[in-house]
């Protein structure tokens, strides 16, 4: 990143208030940014830290009174965090374009595979026979991608992946180290024999997935993940589960077998869902929770057993207070001299 403050406030759409000359080569947090470096203020409770910041540049909100700040250069904008990203895309599409196209030497590619233009393909990468690679899409060091596999354009698989076999993958996704897509679902008949897996994955277009996530591919049929649903680390989807459109998946979900989950659902983290039960659109459920039925639409719940928000908020308060009530009821039985 090398821009000028005129530059970044025309970028933002902002006022500028300071040196227009003034060089931004990176970022960072209000509190520990350095010479060179723009920052933003968000938040009120942070305004302390602008007086002594030694950025070189701040974000800030339309009604903060510049007055006070004479000696910082200043970039007034309606959402100072959304102009700061904006700053984290330019410098992230820099570290990606330092990825150049081409395919590494060490590489083991099939014959039969089928390459895109301008792939970029890393050392020690294998891929097997009959898959083929959308355009512009880079897979990095060390991943593994196996047969009848289909990548579309624009995706970048970092290093340590796995794709097993007869995987889709949509265009612009993002598969971050560790993943495996396509390993064996936990099939057992009740004798302890092995069932087989011999089902596959689909994932749509710009799907995020984050690292040492597994998705399972099914028994039969298929395993699917919706367009532009986001997947957070060390999350597990089991086989023939169903994820739907903008969906939201944070962080040590579990989801069990041939469940389907909707459009548009946030799943918290370390949420846990029961097999074979549907959750419908629209549906929030909060960390730690467990689903073990179905769910309708447009609701938000939390807890094991769930129940909507607010009730959970008034069973909390009462819990905090068994104590006091318990020890009220013994008085009362006392009181009335019945037998505990």
């Amino acid at each position: 990143m090398n821009l000028t403050l005129k530059e970044i406030a025309g970028i933002v759409n902002g006022k500028l208030i300071g040196q227009e000359d003034c060089v931004i080569v990176g970022v960072g947090a209000i509190q520990d940014a350095e010479y060179g470096h723009i920052s933003f203020l968000g938040n009120k409770k942070y305004t302390h830290f602008l007086k002594d910041t030694k950025a070189s540049a701040v974000f800030v909100t339309e009604d903060i009174n510049v007055e006070d700040y004479k000696d910082k250069n200043l970039i007034v904008v309606k959402d100072p965090q959304l102009a700061f990203s904006k700053m984290l895309v330019i410098i992230d599409k820099q570290r990606l374009d330092k990825i150049k196209p081409g395919i590494s030497p060490k590489a083991t590619i099939e014959s039969t595979v089928v390459l895109g233009k301008d792939i970029t393909i890393g050392h020690n990468v294998v891929i097997e026979e009959n898959t083929k690679i959308g355009d512009n899409t880079k897979i990095l060091a060390n991943t593994f991608i196996g047969s009848d596999v289909v990548i579309g354009k624009n995706c970048l698989i970092y290093p340590n992946v796995t794709i097993r076999e007869k995987t889709i993958i949509g265009d612009n996704c993002i598969i971050h180290p560790g993943v495996v897509i396509g390993g064996d679902g936990f099939g057992f008949a009740a004798t302890g024999e092995k069932i087989p897996q011999i089902g596959h994955v689909e994932i749509g277009n710009n799907v995020e997935i984050g690292s040492n996530t597994t998705i399972d591919r099914a028994a039969i049929g298929k395993t699917s993940i919706g367009n532009n649903t986001k997947i957070d680390n060390l999350v597990m989807i089991a086989h023939n589960v169903q994820v739907g459109e903008n969906t939201i998946i944070v962080s040590q979900v579990g989801i069990a077998g041939s469940t389907k989950i909707g459009n548009r659902v946030t799943l918290g983290g370390q949420v846990g869902v029961v097999g074979h039960i549907t959750v419908g659109d629209n549906v929030m459920v909060g960390a730690k929770s467990g689903i073990s039925g179905n769910l309708k639409g447009n609701q938000v719940v939390v807890g094991h057993p769930l129940q909507p928000y607010r009730k959970h908020l008034e069973s909390q308060a009462l819990i905090k207070r068994l104590p006091e009530l318990f020890s009220q009821v013994r008085k009362i039985i006392k009181k009335l001299n019945i037998e505990e």
